[in-house]
């Protein structure tokens, strides 16, 4: 039982902090709104949001999030 434990935890690790709180993801789909985003970081314009939605998709998922936190867009 403590195995299965450690994957979902060393994947959680894997993601971008952001990326890691729940709270901001509030569909649980693993993907983030505009809305979502905007919620936890409110300062992050739609512009912003745009650039680093690199896959036109509307929605950032950790590869994005954590070219927005490179990027110093998003906090780490």
């Amino acid at each position: 039982m403590t195995r299965s434990l450690l994957i979902p935890a060393a994947l959680l690790l894997a993601l971008p902090a952001f990326a890691q709180s729940t709270a901001i993801d509030v569909n649980g789909d693993g993907q983030y709104s505009f809305p979502e985003v905007q919620a936890a970081v409110p300062e992050v314009s739609e512009d912003n949001f745009a650039a680093l939605d690199i896959n036109g998709d509307g929605l950032l998922d950790a590869a994005e999030i954590a070219a927005g936190e490179a990027a110093g867009i998003l906090p780490r």
